[in-house]
């Protein structure tokens, strides 16, 4: 009879338990919920199970024989807090909860990139952030490209203060802050991205079914045998503590970051810089860096801080023998505490154990290179010494993955967005292509494919869809020439074709030397501003640079006319027009002279008799593109021999 009345409740309990009703990740405390439209409130509970939600009202429905269930709430006006109570086979209270205007923020790297990153940049931005109604849930990375999930893993909302803002991403946070500045309307991001990721990967099944190569790619996945066959296949990548048995560093009676240490067959590098460009040809391996310099007394008692830039690939750098910090890849900026004490008056050596894997490594010019102690930055750039102390075999090359679910199609929309799409927005933001720069020609209607999907995802008609176009990047080059770079600008360009669309133009704020560019925000702002003309509906807006419309031959000229001219044309720095190239029937383009004439701009070169083709900015890194608006935003780069 006790066994019989444990095994009952022992059941009772399992029942109760897997009765109990659950909610997704994104319905929790805190969080934001659109406001002028039906809300959806949704989870998972016993089949057959009463659910009633209080919010303002009294909610009822079942859940369906797999337990789903659903509740769509009436419209509501902005405001908060409120609190939100979920009944059924238990009591869930969910408090904090705001009504204001929510977007979904999407992209790789430069999306997600945190304000942490860029807290030298803006530090009275951070200082500031007290905006409590601003609030931001952080969806992380999950990958699979075998199912569709039901929910993104666990997170929360948060709100803008200045220790939570460092974890928000960079571009969506001045875009929220600006439309919150403006609107004083709570405002509420989901930022889903994921770094180095490719378009392809952010769209469903359905929505690459018009894409042969990719929904050829998308129906082996259903194939069981095939997932295992490519899931077994596993790359041997070189971990930098691996190469350490190899490295005649780490092997000598002293090691060479040891101050006891007396450097010989060393040569001068001059840093920032890369290796290769400096005497060290075809090298992929461990290059040792030493500097001495020279400090005044008092600094034993100073805290410091050592800002060095960036380097290719993986640091570990010691100050006067002590490891200060070590970082494995190359995007992240150095900034490594350096200990109270550790510094000494007079001579003082800082020594950086440098591993690259591919490419040129070394370190990133135009950064900074510097020594913090007490406010006062000592400059570090200059003349060092180096010595290679290992070089990788061909085979001992880092590899990249073979197969990684966040990079195939489908891969991130099945874990990262499906599980969204219930969620009631505003609208869509979206940052990204740089991963498919080198299949450039396809992004175009990769793009459109996505924004296409989206919208029937969400189930909530032509929902604003805005997007950032790829800023400048790479080395300069002086002459016109071909662009991957500018081939996908061309494909952002011309999803502008679908409805409800805006781009903001961000040309002028990115980097030559990183992916990353700290200025994120001109384009948060951008992004913004487009919004406020598309998904806020004031006309009197103008939503972004000038963009391209049509272009006319009138002999030895060609006239170009533009949208969204604002208060008119104008030249940015003063300066005459650059970036503007001119080609005839053969397409080989030459620089051109270039004017404003109300608002339109004549082209033309002396060089070129019968022109029939113009390009602007139609590089990676069109330095000196200067025709904008007087509203301030800059032109897209376009060409015309490509209609």
């Amino acid at each position: 009879m006790l066994r019989l009345c444990f095994m009952m409740c022992c059941c009772l309990m399992c029942c109760s338990a897997y009765s109990d009703v659950r909610l997704p990740q994104l319905v929790g405390n805190g969080m934001v919920l659109q406001r002028d439209a039906p809300i959806n409130i949704w989870g998972w509970a016993d089949a057959g199970e009463k659910i009633t939600i209080g919010f303002r009202g009294n909610y009822h429905t079942i859940a369906d024989k797999n337990g789903r269930w659903k509740i769509v709430l009436h419209a509501m006006k902005a405001g908060g807090p409120y609190a939100m109570e979920i009944n059924a086979g238990n009591h869930i209270v969910l408090n904090d909860i705001l009504i204001g205007d929510v977007w979904f923020c999407s992209g790789q790297s430069n999306m997600v990139l945190p304000m942490e990153r860029v807290k030298e940049k803006y530090p009275d931005e951070i200082a500031s952030a007290n905006y409590p109604q601003i609030r931001n849930f952080f969806v992380k990375t999950e990958s699979d490209v075998t199912k569709i999930h039901e929910d993104v893993l666990p997170g929360k909302w948060v709100k803008a203060d200045p220790e939570n803002v460092l974890s928000f991403g960079a571009a969506s946070w001045f875009f929220a802050k600006k439309l919150y500045l403006k609107y004083h309307v709570p405002i509420g991001i989901i930022n889903s991205s994921v770094g180095g990721t490719p378009v392809q990967a952010w769209v469903s099944e359905n929505g690459l079914k018009n894409n042969v190569t990719y929904s050829h790619r998308v129906a082996r996945f259903h194939d069981g045998s095939y997932i295992d066959s490519v899931m077994k296949v596993k790359p041997e990548p070189v971990d930098p503590a691996n190469t350490e048995i190899h490295d005649k560093g780490l092997n000598g009676s002293v090691t060479w970051y040891n101050p006891a240490y007396v450097p010989d067959k060393w040569h001068h590098f001059w840093l920032p810089g890369y290796w290769a460009d400096q005497g060290i040809k075809n090298l992929n391996g461990v290059v040792w860096f030493r500097k001495e310099f020279t400090l005044p007394a008092g600094v034993e008692s100073q805290p410091a801080k050592l800002l060095f830039g960036r380097m290719i690939d993986a640091d570990q750098t010691y100050v006067n023998g002590h490891l200060v910090g070590n970082i494995t890849y190359q995007y992240p900026p150095r900034r490594y505490n350096v200990p109270v004490g550790l510094l000494k008056p007079g001579k003082n050596i800082i020594v950086i154990r440098l591993t690259n894997f591919t490419g040129k490594g070394g370190f990133v010019p135009d950064k900074s290179y510097n020594l913090n102690i007490g406010g006062q930055l000592i400059d570090l750039r200059g003349d060092w010494l180096y010595r290679v102390g290992q070089a990788f075999l061909p085979t001992d090359k880092k590899m990249a993955a073979i197969f990684s679910a966040q990079n195939e199609p489908t891969g991130l929309y099945n874990t990262m967005v499906a599980p969204a799409i219930n969620y009631t927005i505003k609208g869509l933001l979206w940052y990204q292509g740089e991963s498919n720069a080198d299949k450039a020609a396809e992004y175009g209607q990769l793009l459109k494919a996505l924004i296409t999907d989206w919208r029937q995802q969400w189930q909530q008609g032509k929902l604003p869809f805005i997007y950032a176009q790829l800023p400048n990047f790479n080395e300069v080059q002086y002459l016109p020439a071909e662009s991957n770079w500018a081939i996908l600008r061309e494909g952002q360009l011309k999803a502008l074709s679908q409805p409800n669309t805006a781009m903001a133009v961000t040309i002028d704020a990115g980097e030559w030397n990183d992916i990353h560019p700290l200025n994120k925000k001109d384009v948060g702002e951008r992004l913004a501003i487009a919004a406020e003309n598309l998904a806020y509906k004031e006309t009197g807006t103008v939503a972004s640079g000038p963009i391209y419309q049509s272009a006319l031959v009138q002999g030895n000229h060609i006239q170009i006319s533009f949208k969204n001219v604002g208060a008119g044309l104008t030249i940015h720095d003063g300066d005459e027009l650059e970036q503007f190239a001119i080609a005839g029937a053969n397409k080989k383009f030459v620089w051109a002279k270039a004017k404003i004439e109300g608002d339109k701009v004549i082209v033309w070169s002396d060089g070129v008799i019968s022109p029939l083709y113009v390009r602007y900015a139609w590089a990676d890194n069109p330095e000196g593109a200067n025709l904008y608006n007087k509203e301030g935003l800059p032109a897209s780069p376009f060409r015309t021999d490509n209609q």
